[in-house]
This record gives structure tokens, sequence and C-alpha cells, in this order.
């Protein structure tokens, strides 16, 4: 801290300014390898999905966000047992798994559970050998693995339902 009546020093700090300029001339040549980058990782990921696993839907945890609904962790070990899918198949088939998480709630464990049932009913499964004799229980048949696509964006994203306006006839009262 400066102390007394003293001449404020002129600080001559600005001489050498041209060393700290920093250009961004690469940044279109960046966008584009990063483009590629994603393009080459969904081709490696194919058919998985290239948003990563499936995801619950949560609540935000306080007062001021619990209104809100956002992608969780992973699904708990309970709306996996509902479901009827065993927790070490899960990761494997793309369902992202928190076994710490519980279900507080009936509302959300069933939200969950249908959302993990519509997953399962659109999964198609490549059979992990391809000349094997007799195909285990989840395998898609060659016709399904043949037209399977890859999802891109968001798997399943969180559809907020709109709640219905009711039209009332105006009376003369």
């Amino acid at each position: 801290m400066v102390r007394h009546n003293n001449v404020i020093p002129n600080g001559h700090w600005k001489k050498k300014w041209q060393f700290n300029v920093k250009t961004w001339f690469n940044q279109p040549a960046r966008k584009l390898r990063r483009r590629n980058a994603r393009a080459e990782k969904a081709r490696a990921l194919f058919p998985r999905p290239t948003a990563g696993p499936l995801r619950p839907v949560v609540r935000g945890q306080t007062i001021r966000y619990n209104s809100k609904q956002k992608l969780g962790r992973g699904f708990s070990l309970e709306e996996l047992k509902e479901a009827g899918i065993p927790r070490k198949l899960a990761p494997t088939i793309g369902i992202a798994v928190d076994n710490r998480r519980r279900n507080r709630s009936l509302e959300s464990l069933q939200e969950n559970v249908n959302r993990l049932k519509a997953y399962k009913s659109n999964l198609v499964v490549f059979p992990r050998a391809r000349n094997a004799k007799k195909p285990k229980a989840m395998d898609a048949s060659a016709e399904e693995c043949a037209t399977a696509g890859q999802a891109k964006g968001v798997l399943m994203p969180i559809s907020k339902a709109q709640p219905k306006l009711e039209k009332v006839a105006i009376t003369s009262d």
C-alpha cells in the first residue's frame, strides 16, 4: 500500500505488447477439425447412439429448482428391477446406472420405468457372434440389424406435457 504524499510512479510496462497479442486465425480450421472428430467418433460408435447412454428424468434438488426436470446420472437399481433389466446387463445395452440413487416417489419411479420399457421395446441388440448356432434371447434378427440406424441428438429427450385448455362458452350472466 502506498504511504505518504509521494509521486505516483509512471509504469513503463506496455513496451512489448506485441508478444501478448493472441490471434485466432486458426479458428475456422479448429472448427472443421472438431466437426470431423465428432463425425469420426459417431462412425466408430455405430450403431450406438451418439449422445451416449439413456439417462433418467429427475428433478432438481432444492426448493428453487425442484419444479424443473432434467436428465440424471443414471437409473436406480429399483427402477431397473421394475423394468426387468439386470443391473449388470444395463450398461452393456446403453443404459446409465447410478447405484447411489434412491426413489423417493412412486410417480418418478413409474415414469422412469416406462422410459426404460419404451427404450427396451425400440432396442436392436446386434448379436456378438455373427455365425452363432443359437441366438441369445435379446439378439435381433438379420433383417432388424440391416435396417438399424444411429440415433443422433439426445436419446429420448424430456417431453413436457402441456396442460390442456378447457373451452367454456360465454353466457349472458
